[in-house]
């Protein structure tokens, strides 16, 4: 077989990132984290109803700094989803395709999943 004289696709480090493509990477990334944490989850459910040991060492590994800071990157993580999630459906409604309405949302979204961290973990 004759190789092609078409020329090849760029790979992604020609690219400049863009919020689009930066949000989009984000809200996998934030999925898949969340799918870590129903494991946890599923864990801490195990502890709660059947077996005491697990139950606190949940509860010492919850409340070291590593522990905190993975219970935070879970909090930013929901509502980082969240906000995309209800962006992406505006989107499949029709709405928001516009360059400029795009990126307004896009940045919507970040401050809207810092904010709601915030005062999630201020309030609760």
């Amino acid at each position: 077989m004759m190789p092609s004289k078409r020329p090849l696709s760029p790979h992604l480090q020609v690219y400049k990132p863009q919020l689009t493509s930066v949000l989009s990477i984000m809200h996998r990334f934030t999925g898949a984290f969340l799918c870590i944490g129903v494991g946890g989850i599923i864990l801490w459910l195990y502890g709660v109803a059947s077996e005491p040991k697990c139950f606190s060492w949940m509860v010492v590994m919850g409340q070291t700094f590593l522990g905190k800071f993975f219970l935070f990157l879970m909090v930013y993580a929901f509502f980082y989803h969240l906000a995309n999630g209800l962006r992406h459906l505006m989107w499949d409604a029709g709405y928001g395709f516009d360059l400029k309405t795009t990126y307004r949302t896009g940045w919507g979204v970040v401050g809207a999943s810092f904010i709601l961290t915030l005062l999630y973990w201020i309030l609760f």
